[in-house]
């Protein structure tokens, strides 16, 4: 297959891994509506947290991804919260949500202070200082503990949205059915 991109493999990291404690971290929230300051530990208030850490707004990657993931109905099918965390500002977030339809709230972290925090940078090839989060995954439990974690290794790369799903019928609570 001839890609119009080349695929880059990316240095190790030391990413939180399952049974560690995510980092806890506050950053503008943006839904549909408005955003505010909150904190990672706010939304673990009852149900675990899926984080979605992913390139910035507009990027190819990003809307495969929340594509893919509104396609599958996570939310809909387990108690769980999820929310997005990329460079992108609370401005580009508004728009990226109204035009792709996306009902999850996204952080906003224009330094890339998370993805540090979670070493999960992705310097921009030939782009000086500038960063964005490496696409990845973290089911976070209420207890703040991640349940299962997936940091791509390569770029572009994608999380294995089968394993991923195996993990939160682990970890989560199915919905109940019917009204």
């Amino acid at each position: 297959m001839d890609l119009d991109f080349d695929i880059v493999d990316l240095p190790a990291t030391d990413h939180p891994t399952e049974g560690d404690d995510a980092p806890e971290f506050t950053r503008p929230l943006v839904t549909d509506e408005y955003w505010e300051d909150v904190s990672l530990s706010s939304l673990l208030d009852g149900e675990p947290l899926l984080l979605v850490c992913y390139p910035m707004d507009g990027a190819f990657p990003a809307t495969y991804i929340w594509n893919e993931l509104r396609d599958r109905d996570f939310e809909d099918t387990y108690q769980l919260t999820i929310a997005g965390l990329s460079i992108s500002t609370p401005y580009e977030h508004t728009t990226f949500i109204e035009e792709r339809g996306i009902d999850t709230p996204l952080f906003s972290d224009p330094a890339n202070g998370v993805a540090e925090q979670y070493d999960i940078v992705n310097d921009l090839d030939g782009m000086a200082g500038v960063a964005e989060p490496r696409p990845a995954v973290f089911l976070i439990d209420t207890d703040q503990t991640v349940r299962y974690a997936w940091v791509a290794d390569e770029w572009p790369a994608f999380p294995p949205y089968d394993e991923l799903e195996d993990a939160l019928a682990t970890h989560c609570e199915m919905k109940p059915l019917g009204p």
